[in-house]
C-alpha cells in the first residue's frame, strides 16, 4: 500500500523541534526527507535523554525518524554549491532559522526560487519572516510567554506556568505541515510554488481561543484560573481516593445527568445553576466544593466507570507511564518500536493521523550524523573523506 506523500522530495534544513516535527509528518507519510545538519550535527542531538551506550539523543530520535541524514557546511562555497544542486529537483524545502538568516546564507526563498521556480519553501520561526522582531531567536517558553498562554496557565495565587510539553513548537510544526499540504494542492492545480511563513508567536496567539474574545467582546483581560474553564462549568480536576480525575459537564442535559449521579438533585432547582452561564458565574465555591466532596469518596477507576456509563466526559489524570500503557493508546498503535543501529530498540510515539488508504508508518530509525552523505550527494568513500577534511561535510 502506498503513502500519501510517496515520491515527494523534501530538503529539511530544520533543527530543534518545530521544523523537525513538520518533516517527521512528511516522512511518516512517505516523503523522501533529506535532513541537512551542520557539520557535527544539529543542536537537539545533545538534548536528553542521552543513551549511555551510543551517545544518541532520544529527543532527536523521535522527531527525526524516517529521514536520511546528511551534513553540510552552508557557509563554505562548495557546501553551498552542493546544496543548490540538491534543491534543483526538490518539491519542498523546510527551514526554521530565525528571520534574516537565510538571506545571509544565500538560501532564502527568492534565491532558491531562481534555481527551482516551482519549489514550496516552508519557513517555521519564532517570530515570522516580517515584523519588528523577526530577527529574534526563540524557544517554546518564549513563544508561550509572549503569545499570552503562560499568563493563562496556573493558579491565580501562583506565578505563571508554562504548558508542560512544547506546544508552540509542536503546533507550529503541524501548521507548517498543513501549509505544505495546502501549497502542494495549489501547485497541483496551477504549477506554482510558494513561500509558507509560520511563526511560533502567531501559533500561541492563535490557540488562546475565547481569551481573545473575552477581551474584545467582554471587555476584561482573562487571567490564570487553575483548571477551571471560564466558559463551561463544571469543568475541573478533582482529587479522589487514589489520584485525580478530570470532568467536563458542558451543557444542561449533561448537568441534569450529573446532578442525579452525584445524588444532588436539588441543584436542578437552584437558580444559581439553571444554565451554563449561571453555573460558570456561581461555580466557586459551593458547587466546586460539593463535587470535590463527592469525588473524595471514590477511586479514579470508579468515577471513570460511573461517568462512562452516563456518557459524561471524564478521564483519570495519568502519568506518562500510565498513558503509554493505556490499552487505548496501545490499540491505536500510538507507541511503536524502531530498531536503531547503535541504540537498539527505540520506543516512541506512532502516527496520529489514521488514513484508511495511505496510512503512515515508522519505517526507519533517526539517522546517525552524516549517515547518508554518500548516498544523497553521490560520493565515493574517498570523496566524502576529502570533503570532511575540507570542512564541507
Amino acid at each position: 500500500m502506498g503513502k500519501v506523500f510517496e515520491g515527494l522530495k523534501v530538503v529539511d534544513l530544520t533543527t530543534a523541534l518545530n521544523g523537525p516535527f513538520c518533516t517527521m509528518f512528511l516522512g511518516d507519510y512517505g516523503a523522501d526527507v533529506i535532513k541537512i545538519e551542520p557539520v557535527g550535527g544539529e543542536q537537539s542531538r545533545s538534548w536528553g535523554p542521552i543513551d549511555e551506550k551510543s551517545g544518541e539523543s532520544g529527543f532527536y530520535g523521535f522527531v527525526n525518524r524516517n529521514k536520511k541524514g546528511c551534513t553540510l557546511n552552508l557557509k563554505s562555497e562548495k557546501g553551498l554549491e552542493m546544496f543548490y544542486e540538491l534543491v534543483k529537483d526538490a518539491d519542498v524545502l523546510v527551514e526554521n532559522y530565525r528571520g534574516g538568516v537565510t538571506e545571509r546564507l544565500k538560501i532564502d526563498y527568492d534565491t532558491i526560487k531562481k534555481i527551482n521556480p516551482n519549489i514550496i519553501y516552508a519557513s517555521g520561526s519564532g517570530f515570522g519572516q516580517y515584523g519588528p522582531i523577526t530577527h529574534r531567536p526563540c524557544y517554546d517558553i518564549v513563544a508561550q510567554a509572549m503569545g499570552g498562554m503562560l499568563n493563562l496557565t496556573g493558579f491565580k495565587e501562583n506565578d505563571p506556568v508554562k504548558v508542560g510539553p512544547s506546544v508552540a513548537d509542536h503546533v507550529a510544526g503541524i501548521y507548517l505541515m498543513v501549509g505544505v499540504g495546502m501549497a502542494l494542492y495549489h501547485r497541483e492545480k496551477t504549477g506554482e510554488g510558494q513561500h509558507i511563513d509560520v511563526s511560533m508567536f502567531d501559533v500561541i496567539f492563535s490557540l488562546l481561543e475565547n481569551a481573545i474574545v473575552n477581551y474584545t467582546m467582554g471587555g476584561f483581560i482573562p487571567e490564570r484560573n487553575g483548571n477551571v474553564d471560564p466558559s463551561i462549568a463544571p469543568f475541573d480536576v478533582y482529587a479522589c481516593k487514589d489520584g485525580f480525575v478530570a470532568l467536563g459537564v458542558g451543557n444542561d442535559k449533561l448537568f441534569n445527568k450529573f446532578a442525579n449521579i452525584i445524588g444532588h438533585q436539588e441543584l436542578l432547582e437552584d437558580e444559581r445553576y439553571k444554565d451554563n452561564v449561571s453555573r460558570c458565574d456561581n461555580y466557586i465555591p459551593d458547587l466546586q466544593n460539593l463535587i470535590r466532596e463527592w469525588c473524595a469518596d471514590y477511586t479514579k477507576s470508579e468515577i471513570e466507570d460511573i461517568m462512562d456509563e452516563a456518557g459524561i466526559p471524564c478521564g483519570p489524570v495519568l502519568n506518562v507511564k500510565e498513558a503509554i500503557e493505556h490499552p487505548h493508546i496501545q490499540a491505536r498503535d500510538m507507541m511503536v518500536h524502531c530498531e536503531h543501529p547503535t541504540v537498539g530498540d527505540m520506543y516512541f510515539q506512532g502516527c496520529v493521523i489514521k488514513l484508511s488508504e495511505t496510512p503512515g508508518e515508522v519505517e526507519t530509525a533517526p539517522p546517525l550524523v552524516g549517515q547518508h552523505n554518500r548516498e544523497v550527494f553521490g560520493l565515493s568513500e574517498e570523496e566524502e573523506k576529502a570533503l570532511i577534511e575540507e570542512g564541507v561535510l
